[in-house]
């Protein structure tokens, strides 16, 4: 057992009285607890899936030169592990202060310098299978929204196999989303499935290997919800977002929007906001970001 302090903000009731039944609120949205581990990691995942567009923080006890290990969802803070002890990273973010005078680099000269990093890399396929997702929605409320589209690739050593559905959604969709992704409702109706079928495929096909995604826990917390509603367990598989490792890597980008990393990494593509589309640019993505190999191929 191990002393456990959870913080959270901006979450339901329903969430705040599932962690009084295993820990004490002792001040607004700060509880704590001795928990075992199985207990631990079961309440933070609920939390996870739970506290919509909130912030929550983990911290607990652990073996390291520290003496504590620490999570954060939806934080700009980062947990960076430094030869096992974890370190807090807070990425700077653009303000009225212009690029020259905050890091002495116009915006031409950082994207040349991510070009000419980028261009030194070398493509390499990882060893270890994994799973590349996306989704398409009709909102950005997992809590509310519906996915219209999903898709995966695995991705093998020598092999690409991939997975692509509509589903069938009983609401019109806003004009922007139409316009956005090019879907139409009359689309939807025609070549959509049942939310049910679908993700029982999607669940198949992705197996135990570990998923990768661009800002990854937004379609995590659209799928699981989906499963929560048809009584189907939630994903338990490792995941691997790349957001995380590009901001760690290129800390200074304007804008970290999918289309702009690939820019910086020399993928000149357009994001279609289309789901397998996108997966395939994710891939793409995947194989150049720094770490990502390491991270993938790293053992639990």
């Amino acid at each position: 057992m191990a002393m456990t302090v959870i913080t959270i903000s901006n979450a339901p009731m329903s969430l705040r009285g599932d962690l009084t039944k295993w820990m004490q609120e002792i001040a607004t949205g700060v509880y704590i607890g001795d928990l075992n581990s199985r207990v631990r990691e079961e309440l933070w995942e609920r939390v996870t899936q739970s506290v919509g567009r909130g912030q929550a923080t983990l911290s607990y006890a652990a073996r390291n030169e520290l003496g504590y290990q620490f999570k954060t969802h939806r934080t700009k803070q980062i947990n960076v592990s430094c030869d096992g002890i974890p370190l807090v990273m807070i990425p700077k973010e653009e303000d009225h202060i212009s690029d020259e005078r905050k890091h002495g680099f116009s915006n031409q000269a950082k994207f040349r310098q991510a070009r000419k990093y980028s261009a030194k890399r070398k493509k390499k396929t990882p060893i270890t299978p994994y799973v590349v997702i996306d989704i398409e929605t009709n909102g950005l409320d997992p809590l509310q929204d519906d996915i219209i589209e999903i898709a995966a690739l695995r991705v093998e050593p020598d092999n690409y196999k991939k997975f692509n559905l509509f589903i069938l959604n009983e609401r019109e969709l806003p004009d922007e989303i139409v316009e956005l992704t090019g879907i139409t409702d009359q689309v939807l109706a025609e070549e959509g499935q049942d939310i049910s079928k679908a993700l029982d495929g999607f669940i198949d096909f992705i197996g135990d290997l570990p998923i990768v995604g661009y800002n990854l826990l937004f379609d995590i917390d659209f799928i699981n919800r989906n499963l929560r509603d048809i009584n189907r367990g939630t994903i338990k598989n490792r995941k691997i977002d790349l957001m995380g490792l590009v901001k760690k890597e290129m800390m200074f980008l304007k804008s970290y929007k999918l289309e702009d990393v690939l820019l910086a990494y020399g993928v000149d593509e357009p994001v279609s906001h289309r789901a397998l589309s996108d997966a395939r640019l994710t891939h793409v993505l995947s194989t150049k970001v720094n770490g990502f190999e390491r991270q993938l191929n790293q053992k639990r």
